[in-house]
């Protein structure tokens, strides 16, 4: 009986174990289809079964097929470059040998493009944005970290950070071949960098508190005023609701320098949350790698703090308010320049001392209406000495608008109320009036604006715009503009048409710091009026998916501006003379840019970009090429993550074609067109969980500008130079070229190959 009960037990284990086999063996087969959010199929979507090698690739129709699928509970997974990847859990029954899926993909953001502001200055996808805004991220920054703003911007394709100065290094930012002052800096969407800032104010934005950056090429003065004439640059903090807890990032390099950045997330209550920032950026070790007697790099002392708050309010309207405070030392001169020199002419010293606030915020009014009230404020000190010249200068800068934003059926219109006032005073001619009495510069700028992006259909889209303001010294300025839009139906392709115009009241001491430093007389010629210019943009945008995974981003664009009234310094008239006049002619910037993106699912990304430009100024019926602008300019950014141990590989850099520099007349020896240079990077990132380290090389090639970029700089106080009665220089034994101290033939660092090794945590 106990046998018989075994032999039973056995025979039904034998049953059960041959019957799970039988089912073990069994196979399915899984199809389905894949589309986008509208209904389009999405061809080359990779489908597959997660531990499994089993999946396909799916067709022009989105369809795919995957055959021999074991029976039981498996996880799908549909993954494409540009779209959001599905994980989906299947069940695999005896009672079904078939499961059909329909799947549903959505655009990641990097194929919608980040929600932007600028351009229409309320958030839209790019992919939507009737204006051609470029979004970088932090991370793009990452690739190759600096110690500020104004360096980051080296890898952006058409902007270029330009140094002004051999001694001092101070500089501006070129969008498509233009000065800096054409350029409007915003940050939060608010116009804080302007003015004095121009020139000394791009540095000590905590770069660990930057979301993204957005540029726009071209004027964009219908919604932003005066100054966004070339184009604008947006610089977008992270909220206090998304930053992390703690992030720190530290690095130093070979040459002494270390810059540290610090966020930190708070809770003030439980409706309000902050964010602070804390920049420290220290170089104190002197260099003269190119034996001219002045230092190759300045030395800085530089902190900075910025603070956000986000106080949550009923029905989420906004409210936001955020300042930051920077103040800096820096110096540049004869390596055996002291303190006590400052001001003096025994040992030539450029020193600076910046003391800037800021503050800005928005408040949505509690109201049915979609009404928000912007506003900003800053102070700027400025206590500089070029040699013996002191440049001490005061500006506060109010500004505020009411923006009323009305959602329509086919209509979205925004009307806008804005003012602003600026104070401007210095110890400069600048300030003077006919009695040569002080008299601080005030100007008003009211203004309204109205714009309407109107929905044509589901493939077209225009906006048009109008900005009427007056300036209490300059009169009434007009600034019209329009949009237009037409994307494909897979939104794959985009075709984006702009054209408006833009305007600039300028002054040049805050600008130009050519002004200020080395031995030339500023001379105006005339009373400075504002200077105006037109703008045409064609943007071509395709996005392209291929077989093996690769994801292909082409954005090309031509860009046209036509300049009248042009404020251009000339240095060539009289080489002892700064000249400034309105432009009795016209300047154009015209050009094409392409950028490209490839993406791999392996983890290779490759972002390559170059412009083709020529920027001319017409005048006499005689055209020339206008100072420090290259006619090509490159970028590129090369990076692959090897999962399996956390390491990414960085190589970016940008290569710059000759630029006119300026000459000090007809004996001066020097090249009149600088050569072709690339600054050329290579960074390895490991991570340890929360934490990361890096480090690299910066400047691979060891490129570095002509040692004779200053001239005279073995006499910074033109103590052997001979003048005539005329007030030209003399050529003697001791000066045969005719020349004068002059630091202003600059286009490149000083700074030659570097290692850096940084350390980042995040929470």
């Amino acid at each position: 009986m106990r046998l018989k009960k075994l032999s039973s037990n056995l025979i039904l284990f034998l049953l059960l174990l041959f019957g799970h086999a039988i089912i073990a063996q069994q196979q399915a087969k899984i199809i389905g289809k894949v589309i986008g959010k509208d209904g389009t199929p999405l061809e080359f979507v990779n489908v597959g079964l997660a531990g499994t090698s089993l999946g396909d690739v799916t067709n022009v129709e989105g369809q795919f097929t995957i055959d021999g699928v074991n029976l039981g509970n498996h996880i799908l997974i549909a993954s494409m470059i540009g779209f959001e990847t599905i994980k989906k859990e299947v069940v695999l029954s005896p009672n079904s040998s078939l499961l059909t899926l329909n799947l549903v993909m959505n655009e990641s953001v990097e194929a919608m493009g980040e929600v932007v502001v600028s351009g229409t200055m309320k958030e839209v996808s790019k992919l939507e944005s009737p204006v051609p805004v470029e979004v970088y991220t932090a991370k793009f920054f990452k690739a190759n970290p600096t110690p500020s703003v104004f360096e980051s911007l080296q890898n952006v394709n058409g902007v270029r950070p330009q140094i002004n100065c051999n001694i001092c290094n101070t500089g501006d930012i070129h969008i498509n071949g233009l000065e800096g002052p054409y350029t409007m800096v915003l940050i939060d969407g608010m116009p804080i960098v302007s003015g004095l800032s121009t020139v000394y104010g791009l540095t000590g934005i905590p770069q660990s508190l930057i979301e993204r950056m957005e540029v726009v090429k071209g004027p964009a003065s219908t919604l932003y005023g005066s100054e966004a004439v070339g184009g604008l640059i947006n610089i977008i903090t992270k909220k206090p609701t998304n930053a992390p807890l703690i992030s720190a990032d530290a690095f130093g390099t070979t040459w002494g320098e270390v810059n540290t950045d610090l966020g930190l997330r708070y809770h003030l209550s439980e409706k309000t949350q902050g964010l602070l920032g804390v920049n420290y950026f220290n170089y104190q070790n002197p260099i003269d790698n190119n034996d001219d007697g002045f230092t190759d790099v300045t030395l800085q002392n530089r902190i900075s703090v910025f603070n956000k708050v986000d106080i949550n309010r009923k029905d989420n309207k906004a409210f936001s308010l955020a300042g930051r405070y920077v103040y800096e030392d820096r110096w540049g001169g004869e390596m055996n320049w002291e303190k006590k020199y400052r001001g003096g002419n025994e040992v030539y010293g450029e020193s600076i001392y910046t003391s800037r606030w800021e503050a800005f915020g928005i408040y949505q009014l509690p109201v049915e209406e979609i009404i928000n009230f912007q506003f900003s404020a800053n102070g700027h000190q400025q206590n500089s000495v070029y040699g013996a010249t002191s440049y001490i200068a005061d500006q506060y800068i109010g500004f505020g608008q009411l923006t009323w934003n009305k959602p329509l059926e086919m209509h979205d219109i925004m009307v806008g109320l804005a003012y602003r006032y600026t104070y401007y005073d210095d110890n400069t001619p600048a300030t003077a009036n006919e009695s040569e009495d002080n008299a601080p510069s005030i100007i008003h700028l009211p203004g309204i604006y109205v714009q309407d992006k109107i929905q044509l259909n589901s493939l077209n889209k225009l906006l048009v715009g109008a900005r009427y303001d007056h300036n209490s010294i300059h009169g009434n300025i007009f600034s019209p503009r329009i949009n237009y839009k037409w994307n494909s139906a897979d939104k794959k392709n985009t075709i984006r048409l702009s054209a408006g115009n833009g305007f600039r009241v300028a002054n040049v001491f805050t600008e130009d710091h050519a002004a200020l430093t080395g031995a030339r007389e500023v001379v105006f010629e005339e009373e400075l009026q504002p200077e105006a210019s037109w703008n045409v943009n064609l943007n071509l945008v395709k996005k392209m998916y291929t077989n093996n995974g690769l994801f292909i981003g082409l954005d090309a664009s031509g860009f046209y501006t036509y300049f009248s009234n042009a404020i251009l310094p000339d240095y060539e008239t009289d080489p002892n003379k700064i000249i400034y006049s309105n432009l009795d002619g016209y300047a154009v910037s015209k050009g094409i840019s392409l950028n490209m993106d490839f993406n791999w699912t392996n983890g290779l990304k490759l972002i390559a970009g170059g412009t083709l430009m020529d920027v001319s100024v017409t005048e006499d019926k005689e055209t020339y090429r206008q100072l420090l602008t290259e006619r090509f300019s490159g970028v590129w950014s090369v990076g692959y993550t090897f999962k399996q141990v956390d390491l990414t590989i960085d190589y970016t850099g940008n290569l710059y074609g000759p630029m006119r520099l300026p000459l000090l007349g007809d004996l001066d020896d020097r090249p009149e067109y600088s050569d072709w240079y690339s600054l050329q990077n290579i960074q390895f990132t490991k991570g340890f969980g929360q934490w990361e380290v890096y480090g690299g090389v910066k400047n691979l090639l060891n490129f570095t500008p002509p040692a004779n970029s200053i001239a005279r700089s073995f006499d910074p106080f033109d103590k052997g130079v001979e003048f005539g009665a005329d007030g030209q220089v003399i050529p003697t034994p001791g000066n045969p070229n005719a020349l004068t101290f002059d630091p202003s033939y600059v286009y490149a660092p000083n700074q030659g190959i570097r290692g850096f090794l940084g350390v980042r945590y995040t929470l």
